[in-house]
């Protein structure tokens, strides 16, 4: 059986090693085994497949709470599926949203530099024009902000 450092560990997470050590210490991997002769961690091939999902539902913004049900949940099987599935689907609907958002954010940016680069150009029927799609995005942009 394959073991791995913590250094190790890291690497093929993708993840920090003092968030290696705090996943451990809230119970979302682990334990972890240790070497008998100087207590440093070891990992098994399984533990790397835990953290690979854990780093995975860390870069999609879920938090520690739904990592730990979603953890949990692994070990119960189909009988926590509709649970899985509504903590993933809640995780999209928040990143549909965001991207959303990123996109009229995107939107804006590329306006304005077109506004600017008409600006530079000494173009000042193409200036009018950037500046009428500047404002045609202010609607958007003033929803986000209610929001």
């Amino acid at each position: 059986m394959s073991m791995f450092t913590i250094q190790q560990a890291a690497r093929r997470s993708g993840l920090s090693e003092p968030t290696l050590r705090y996943y451990e210490d809230v119970g979302l991997i682990g334990p972890i085994a240790r070497d008998a002769s100087s207590g440093h961690r070891r990992y098994r091939e399984s533990d790397l497949d835990d953290l690979q999902v854990l780093a995975c539902l860390r870069a999609m913004g879920v938090g520690i709470e739904d990592m730990r049900t979603y953890q949990a949940n692994r070990t119960r099987g189909n009988d926590a599926a509709a649970q899985q599935r509504d903590i993933l689907l809640g995780h999209a609907e928040r990143v549909e949203v965001e991207m959303a958002t990123l996109r009229v954010h995107l939107d804006y940016l590329r306006r304005k530099a077109e506004l600017w680069d008409a600006r530079d150009r000494g173009d000042a029927t193409a200036e009018a024009e950037a500046q009428s799609r500047v404002h045609e995005i202010y609607p958007e942009l003033k929803m986000l902000f209610r929001a």
